[in-house]
């Protein structure tokens, strides 16, 4: 074993035996509690260890103590005590082991942000909606930044369109269980278990970041009926606007022109604001979701579940400079230095006089170098900042019929249909190559993702001897997904008639001679639309069956076990297995084991995504394109059909129940995947390329290609460990929690020439290796108060922020972003039984990420305390987001 090896090893075994031995000391004072209570003291509540658990198992009587596979119950309060808008930040919130990028500047993934579960991609992760398999987005994750660097080329859920109000708790399983639910379970599965009661709620929240930005208001509500004494319908809506903040530095170059050029100023785009927003984008939505059954027979039920949401997002572009500004003095970690920053190539002039008719020292389609131009200056005289436009908009129903025979035979039959979108435009922009006739709003086209899933699920009682009977689990699913994009505008991809011209000089009365060339990027700035070539629809059907048993081998002995075997229209067949047992040892201890395997099937949204964006490189403006396999350009550069992902897992764990009031569980997990999805490193596009596959031009000399592709194999390994103990204090019920996760990554296996190892690094430490959360809830008189600590260790991004390079320009070492704690408190008091008043904050003391490093790579100018790009913080946020505290007000009525 290596030094570096032995040396996280301990820091591990350290984290988790602290947090293990707090845990502890909380349930030895818990006994001492029990002690000592006089007999008229009202007891406080036991630990919510009776909890049922319906997801990782098929049998009906499981809790969370006596699970085979560990498992997290997060309550409807804790979900709905979070301040946010977004799913995804309430479970990052609550979960260590959850991971999600706040994404900035991140193209179409600041509009869908792919979330990490245990360090693996957001489509190894199943969704589900009461034990029914959720959607996926219609955004793939190509994005090629630190904010997707744990799900690059993952095409996963949209958990932001399910409202927080609807949830009655989420169940999140821990453990490998695709020989249960089928693809994508590798690392875990979420199932949000939805409201059934009777009743009416309504909230209103309002907060803001500090200092004075980042204005949120929502308001949610539930209303619950009870159709007789055989159903109930249960609809959960919510509404939010979220005016977006700004942490960063305006450019450099637009400093120096507001100086040079004083009448400019005030049309610098957000003068006297930064140029470009470093931020969490504006963005306003709503959500509604539907839960109902009713009973047909006393033991059968026909339900229901319908969702719906649509977001718009207004999403921050990078400036693009009128000028070029030289000498600007940097930073660069060993010294100071001096930078140019160029002016945008759209301000390069476009020529507009063509050569006369029938000239021959002037040919046709030959331009006059003469001052008739025009540039991005006729229109953006001081710059401009193209806003990237998303609106996602989500339709999903489920419908089915279940219930139970007399012989103890079980049914669930189901079909869901769903369709989700992603609509992409963009404003104040320009496409350079269409000269004067150019427009300054796209539309890019739709991303449309389609599903269609049948499910049958039984299960049996067999009894034959055992200390339980055998439940016996079968069923079989059929799945269609179809992946679509339409064409956006003709200037929002193709080249105009100034792409590339030819010049020529008048050197006498009817004479001309050739005096170079200009060019102008095809597309428009920013982004690229959808090609019809690149337009179309493809589909994938596959169907699977499934088994499985699980019983009581004696009373203290559960052992089960699952098969599965699954066949796709376009990549054949695979077969996966489970066997997992818990052992209760004594009343207190229980052991808990797990072992399978798994895969993640393509979707054809991964094997058939085509999108041409604009990046910035060392300051520069670089066209990027990333391609399906089966495109001429992809394979120009070696790529090969994909295959499925493959998964091997095993875990190992305790529950100890000293006492009544506490639980406490440890859980180690690994798991190896083999022919992870992800997105090559960028391929320089050069003249000759260009002239080998015309299809490059799209992009063009100077360019970058990448393709999606079987990149790598790794291997996670992790510990979680979960604690909670309750006890009477002060008049009223104190509640500890504790979770701590440590995680690593890391790539046994690459191919160097497409896997860079910026990216190797970066999935090993993008998400740091420790997280934890230790949490207090006190409940009594009126009053509740909600107390937590989070730990974030360190983390490092090599691809944004690198900070050595070997002999040929490769990132042998990024930034390390050292760690931090934050706090949250909220004071919540009810009153007439029905009124409920919150004041919280969340990052109390306003907390930051640590700021970005000055590095040769990432040079720091003097003039704006920033990178050239107005960047101070990591643009990804980091784990915990650079946005700072958060302070709120909750109104809640309930009925």
């Amino acid at each position: 074993m290596k030094k570096n090896d032995r040396i996280g090893l301990k820091k591990t075994w350290l984290y988790a035996s602290t947090c293990a031995a707090a845990a502890l000391a909380f349930a030895s004072n818990a006994s001492a509690q029990d002690t000592a209570a006089p007999a008229s003291a009202t007891p406080a509540a036991t630990a919510d260890t009776g909890e049922v658990v319906v997801i990782g198992t098929r049998r009906t009587d499981r809790t969370l103590v006596n699970s085979a596979s560990p498992v997290d119950v997060i309550s409807s309060a804790e979900l709905q005590a979070q301040p946010a808008a977004n799913m995804l930040d309430s479970i990052k919130n609550i979960i260590p082991s959850f991971f999600v990028a706040q994404n900035t500047i991140a193209d179409a993934s600041s509009f869908v942000r792919s979330p990490s579960l245990r360090g693996l991609p957001g489509d190894e992760v199943l969704v589900m909606l009461n034990g029914k398999r959720f959607n996926r987005s219609a955004l793939v994750q190509v994005y090629s930044g630190g904010d997707t660097g744990l799900s690059y080329g993952a095409q996963s859920s949209d958990l932001s369109a399910i409202p927080s109000i609807a949830i009655g708790n989420l169940q999140v399983l821990r453990d490998g269980a695709t020989a249960q639910y089928g693809s994508d379970a590798i690392a875990g599965v979420l199932n949000f278990g939805l409201r059934k009661d009777a009743g009416f709620e309504l909230q209103g929240r309002w907060g803001q970041y500090y200092p004075s930005d980042g204005d949120s208001r929502q308001i949610a509500g539930d209303v619950g009926v009870k159709l007789g004494e055989r159903g109930f319908v249960n609809v959960a809506a919510e509404y939010d606007n979220d005016l977006g903040t700004s942490r960063g530095k305006t450019r450099p170059t637009a400093a120096t022109l507001a100086t040079l050029n004083p009448s400019l100023a005030s049309q610098i785009p957000n003068y006297p604001g930064p140029a470009q927003i470093w931020g969490t984008s504006p963005s306003h939505g709503w959500k509604v979701l539907v839960n109902s059954g009713y009973e047909v027979t006393p033991n059968s039920e026909i339900y229901f579940i319908g969702n719906a949401a649509r977001t718009h997002t207004d999403e921050s572009f990078n400036y693009r400079p009128p000028i070029t500004v030289a000498g600007l003095v940097t930073n660069t970690g060993s010294g100071t230095s001096t930078a140019t920053n160029s002016r945008n190539g759209s301000y390069a002039p476009v020529y507009l006089t063509p050569c006369p008719a029938g000239n021959a020292t002037c040919p046709s389609g030959g331009y006059v170098l003469d001052g008739n131009t025009f540039s991005a200056a006729n229109l953006y005289p001081a710059g401009f900042t193209p806003r990237f436009v998303g609106v996602t908009k989500q339709l999903y129903g489920t419908a089915g019929y279940k219930g139970k025979l007399d012989n103890g035979l079980t049914w669930d039959l189901s079909s869901s249909l769903s369709r989700n979108t992603l609509s992409l435009s963009m404003y104040d922009s320009i496409s350079p190559s269409y000269g004067p006739q150019t427009q300054t709003r796209f539309n890019f086209g739709d991303l449309i993702q389609k599903e269609l899933d049948v499910n049958l699920d039984l299960t049996y009682p067999l009894q034959v001897g055992l200390a339980s009977p055998i439940t016996l689990s079968g069923g079989g699913e059929f799945r269609r997904e179809t992946y679509k994009a339409t064409a956006g505008d003709l200037q929002s991809y193709g080249a105009g008639p100034y792409a590339s011209q030819a010049l020529y000089s008048l050197v006498s009365p009817g004479v001309y001679v050739r005096n170079g060339s200009a060019s102008q990027s095809p597309a428009a700035s920013g982004y690229g639309g959808t090609s019809p070539q690149s337009a179309g629809q493809w589909s994938q059907r596959s169907f699977a069956f499934y088994g499985g048993a699980e019983a009581d081998i004696i009373e203290s002995l559960t052992v089960g076990l699952a098969g599965r075997y699954e066949h796709y229209s376009n990549f054949g067949s695979a077969e996966v297995g489970k066997a997992n047992a818990i052992w209760k040892a004594t009343p207190w201890l229980s052991i808990r084991g797990t072992v399978g395997t798994g895969f993640h099937a393509p979707s054809p949204g991964q094997s058939h995504d085509s999108i041409l964006t604009t990046n910035f490189i060392s300051g520069n403006q670089v066209q990027t394109g990333t391609y399906p396999v089966d495109n001429p350009i992809s394979q120009y550069y070696g790529a090969k059909p994909l295959k499925p992902e493959k998964s091997t897992n095993w875990g190992a764990g305790v529950v100890l129940q000293p006492v009544s009031r506490a639980t406490l569980t440890i859980d180690y997990y690994n798991i190896k995947v083999r022919n992870r999805i992800f997105i090559s490193q960028p391929f320089s596009v050069t003249a000759a390329d260009v002239l080998a596959n015309s299809g490059l031009a799209a992009v063009g000399a100077g360019g970058n290609v990448s393709y999606f592709t079987n990149g790598l194999d790794t291997l996670t390994r992790g510990i979680d460990v979960v604690g909670s103990y309750r006890m009477p204090f002060a008049g009223g019920t104190l509640n500890w929690t504790l979770a701590y996760n440590y995680n690593k990554s890391t790539v046994s296996k690459s191919d160097p020439n497409v896997i860079s190892t910026a990216q190797i690094i970066d999935v090993k430490r993008l998400a740091p290796n420790h997280r934890a959360n230790v949490a207090a809830t006190w409940s009594g008189s009126g009053f509740t108060i909600n107390a937590r600590e989070n730990f974030y260790g360190s983390w490092i991004n090599a691809v944004d922020y690198p900070t050595v390079k070997d002999a040929a320009g490769n990132t042998i070492a990024g930034q390390t972003f050292g760690s931090r704690f934050t706090s949250d408190l909220d004071v919540s008091y009810t009153f007439h039984e029905h009124f409920t008043l919150t004041l919280g904050g969340n990052n109390l003391f306003n907390t930051h990420p640590e700021k970005i490093a000055a590095t040769t790579y990432n040079p720091i100018y003097a003039l704006t305390g920033s990178t050239s790009d107005g960047q101070v913080y990591p643009r990804n946020g980091g784990p915990f987001g650079f946005n700072g505290g958060f302070y709120y007000v909750r109104v809640r009525v309930k009925y």
